[in-house]
């Protein structure tokens, strides 16, 4: 299966059954306007390749980037401005000038509409692993003078345990008891350079559940909050881990710009948080009630058990190794992020 297909299939399978709505027209605007380069000549500048780049946090990074200067290059399934499509990656390998490259492509895990199949599974493996590959091989296959200063791989926090009541940072070993601790070893293994890549940089950024108003479960849980009928999910005991946005945009920068930060990262943030606090900042910052419970039945009837226990099961991750590279969290706490993302009307 390519590159292309698996992404050809995500977008048919997930979005052909709804409407466009009006937050999804909101958030096209959205990326559409993080397409849009610098005034300056984007030849001259240094350039970064970012797969998965229109979604939520892919968005949100691009127009970072270009705000600092970077010429960006999003890597789709899709032809456009700015754009290099998978099957171009493969053919023509990396364009010239390629100071980074950042891989944030997946299939959203806990889509709607989908039902937790074997063919949704695979769909969600091949979405990472596929991808990785064809940015590790295109790495590999450049000559050094134009391969990246780094590669920045994203993936996910399900590498550790759920249940424990122990803090969980880089330097604890993966379990690889479930489908999600299976499949970021797997993603990882994926994505890793072979040895005579060692003048690149490798670095691979485990995310918690990513909050901001654009995307994820904010923009999908903001109404619902905003219209005082929010609250915990399940008995809201479980431990969060989380991150702002704008932190997990900031610590891929922080990657891409720091010469010695190399090895993994967890792309969360330094409080340790329950479901219930997240509900309770959240309504907070809407200046609304907490009382409205959404039952873990519930949960895993929409989602099917396995997936429902990223919603539903206690994972403890800290930053200990972000912190120690130098990144400084802009939203440390989860009312600092509340209070940034629980705006009705948002720019980015």
């Amino acid at each position: 299966m390519t590159v292309t297909n698996v992404a050809s299939r995500s977008d048919n399978g997930c979005q052909s059954r709804v409407r466009l709505s009006y937050r999804q027209h909101v958030s096209r605007l959205f990326q559409l306007k993080a397409e849009q380069e610098p005034s300056s000549s984007s030849s001259t500048l240094p350039k970064v390749l970012v797969g998965g780049g229109t979604g939520f946090v892919g968005g949100v990074l691009c127009q970072s980037l270009r705000q600092k200067g970077y010429s960006v290059t999003v890597i789709s399934r899709s032809e456009g401005a700015s754009r290099l499509t998978w099957d171009e990656l493969k053919a023509q390998g990396l364009p010239e000038n390629t100071k980074a490259v950042v891989n944030l492509a997946g299939q959203n895990i806990l889509a709607t509409f989908t039902f937790w199949t074997e063919s949704f599974q695979r769909l969600v493996r091949d979405s990472r692993i596929q991808t990785s590959l064809a940015i590790a091989e295109a790495i590999q296959k450049s000559p050094k003078h134009k391969r990246p200063d780094v590669f920045v791989q994203i993936t996910g926090v399900g590498y550790y345990q759920f249940g424990t009541t122990e803090a969980q940072d880089e330097y604890t070993p993966g379990v690889n008891k479930d489908f999600f601790a299976r499949l970021v070893a797997d993603w990882e293994a994926a994505a890793k350079l072979p040895s005579d890549c060692d003048d690149v940089r490798q670095v691979y950024i485990r995310s918690g559940v990513v909050l901001g108003r654009q995307g994820g479960m904010v923009q999908q849980l903001f109404w619902p909050f905003f219209f005082g009928v929010g609250g915990r999910t399940g008995s809201g005991d479980q431990v969060f881990p989380w991150i702002h946005v704008k932190d997990l945009v900031g610590v891929i920068e922080h990657c891409i710009e720091n010469p010695k930060v190399k090895g993994v990262l967890n792309g969360v943030a330094p409080e340790v948080i329950t479901n219930l606090d997240f509900a309770q900042a959240f309504a907070g910052a809407l200046n609304r009630p907490c009382f409205f419970p959404t039952p873990g039945f519930l949960m895993k009837m929409v989602f099917g058990s396995e997936r429902a226990s990223m919603i539903l099961g206690s994972m403890k991750v800290v930053p200990t190794r972000t912190i120690e590279t130098g990144y400084v969290f802009k939203y440390g706490t989860i009312r600092e992020a509340a209070k940034e993302f629980s705006v009705v009307s948002h720019s980015g």
